[in-house]
């Protein structure tokens, strides 16, 4: 694997749209095909090389190129946008739309992400070892499809609206979540280690939540039916057996109604 080095040396004044930072982009390139690639700059196109200093050729292909993020990118947003394999690890904060509908690879966030992260997300593993703001792994706005597929893993706490319209995947959460998780939810895992706040799987018809803390206002369209044991995320533990949401529309399976699953742990 090959690896393509960028260092923010001239920071911007606006946000950088930066949905080229892509191993998919990069891969066949030498450093000056990458620097000469467009990003944006509000309405402004200009080189990425006009931002970042480009050390390294890609790989033959995606999965053969890995890239390296080097200085304060909490205003470059869209890093590894669609990317469908490869490798992308940033060494700090980053800003919005991080791994959003990506395919495959892998994204290691060695920071803070901003909102809309996992938006759209098919495939890949997308880790961030500090917090992520709101929309994690959620749909578009006036999107129904949201996260589809692959892993997003955040060792911090994330903001409110996480897995709005999830379809599939896991979303694991380290630290507390805010309010509303798994909104509309049509299928996947969404696992917080910590506190939830509220409003959790509304309108959600299947899929399942585990809350290994508390949760401060529970909706009351979740029943419980029974306590299970059950490994998750590499842990064995115990937990209270909810299923919901009760006043939504629910598919059958067999001839048996199919609820989402939301579990507490005792």
């Amino acid at each position: 694997m090959k690896t393509v080095t960028l260092t923010l040396t001239n920071p911007s004044e606006l946000f950088i749209e930066g949905q080229n930072i892509t191993p998919d982009n990069f891969a066949g390139r030498k450093a000056a095909e990458i620097a000469a690639l467009d990003v944006w700059e509000g309405k402004q196109k200009s080189p990425l090389g006009k931002y970042f200093t480009v050390e390294g050729d890609g790989g033959a292909t995606a999965e053969e190129t890995k890239i390296v993020l080097r200085g304060d990118c909490t205003r470059v947003k869209r890093i590894g946008q669609q990317m469908t394999a490869g490798e992308i690890v940033i060494e700090g904060n980053a800003d919005m739309y991080i791994g959003g509908w990506m395919k495959g690879g892998k994204i290691h966030v060695k920071g803070n992400v901003d909102s809309f992260c996992g938006i759209g997300m098919e495939g890949g593993e997308l880790i961030v070892d500090g917090n992520a703001a709101h929309h994690l792994g959620s749909s578009p706005r006036g999107e129904w499809r949201g996260m589809q597929g692959g892993v997003i893993r955040v060792a911090g706490n994330a903001g409110n609206d996480t897995a709005t319209f999830i379809n599939g995947g896991t979303i694991v959460i380290g630290g507390d979540a805010d309010i509303h998780i798994s909104t509309h939810g049509e299928g996947g895992t969404v696992i917080v280690k910590g506190n939830a706040k509220g409003r959790v799987g509304g309108q959600m018809v299947k899929g399942d939540i585990y809350v290994y803390g508390t949760i401060e206002n529970p909706l009351p369209g979740f029943s419980m039916v029974d306590e299970v044991e059950q490994e998750v995320d590499g842990e064995t533990a115990r937990f209270a057996h909810y299923i919901g949401d009760l006043g939504e529309r629910h598919p059958t399976s067999k001839g048996k109604t199919v609820y989402a699953n939301l579990y507490t742990k005792l």
